[in-house]
């Protein structure tokens, strides 16, 4: 079983619904493949670890890179740690918007998965991605169901994401829903 695999049977063992759909999956490893070394990788909202997998398969065989995935949830986040990763991957439990706070190196990735850093906080988010940095939220498509507040912070991610100036960014109907943007460069 490779680490896809593990990761959904993970979820489904635990009784996890709410894992990254795999056309969502396929995007990132794709994305995460084409990363330069030492690239830095920002996950947020680990779950159980599905979406983590989908990076890390799209990253090995290479060593020359870190993932650090954010869960606020700790038995959630103890189901991500008890797989077996590599030695790049960092599993921290925290609240997306604390650890948000104060910008460090900076991301040449981000996956932004859950409300703190997506629907709020998204600013703090943009401003840990690297120039030339990806961001990838999910989950922009509305299901039925979805709470219509749900439905209007998700619009208000979409047009702030869509009309950044500091970003290109495109909205794909791929899996759950994909914004993808890219943090331009300095000018010069």
């Amino acid at each position: 079983m490779n680490i896809v695999e593990s990761a959904y049977a993970r979820a489904t063992a635990g009784n996890f619904g709410q894992s990254c759909d795999p056309a969502v999956g396929r995007l990132l490893a794709t994305l995460a493949a084409g990363l330069p070394g030492r690239a830095r990788v920002l996950e947020i909202g680990t779950g159980v670890g599905v979406g983590t997998a989908w990076i890390v398969s799209g990253l090995l065989p290479r060593t020359d890179v870190s993932v650090t995935s954010i869960e606020s949830d700790e038995a959630t986040a103890a189901i991500a740690r008890s797989a077996q990763w590599p030695a790049f991957v960092e599993f921290k439990v925290n609240d997306a918007l604390d650890y948000l706070e104060t910008p460090g190196e900076g991301f040449d990735l981000i996956f932004a998965d859950a409300s703190g850093g997506k629907i709020e906080g998204l600013d703090r988010t943009l401003a840990n991605l690297n120039p030339r940095g990806t961001l990838i939220v999910d989950d922009m498509t509305p299901v039925e169901g979805w709470p219509e507040d749900f439905r209007v912070k998700q619009d208000g991610v979409r047009r702030a994401l869509l009309a950044d100036p500091g970003l290109v960014a495109v909205e794909l109907a791929h899996g759950t829903g994909v914004i993808i943007g890219v943090r331009r460069p300095p000018a010069g």
